[in-house]
């Protein structure tokens, strides 16, 4: 069984986009980030992490990923300011 705790995350970049992705080991990848070793963010230094979240597994953090990926740009900066995850729909 998977035991490595997963996170969702959102990035806050330089040109005020956001970037979502997941990780099993955040300071690590955000290191990546920083270093330019991620195609998105490369052109769009320096990041700022916006939000976590935890999540169960490998499968869940793909599918709260794709989740917060489909929310508004409106809906994802509200979800970075209250720090809570937003209902989620089965």
């Amino acid at each position: 069984p998977d035991v490595t705790p997963w996170t969702v995350y959102i990035l806050c970049c330089a040109d005020e986009t956001l970037y979502t992705g997941c990780t099993n080991n955040v300071p690590r990848r955000l290191r990546r980030h920083a270093a330019g070793q991620v195609r998105y963010t490369r052109g769009r230094l320096p990041v700022a992490l916006a939000y976590q979240e935890a999540v169960a597994d490998h499968s869940a953090a793909l599918r709260r990923e794709a989740a917060i990926k489909r929310l508004s740009r409106r809906q994802k900066l509200q979800l970075c300011a209250t720090g809570l995850p937003t209902p989620r729909t089965i």
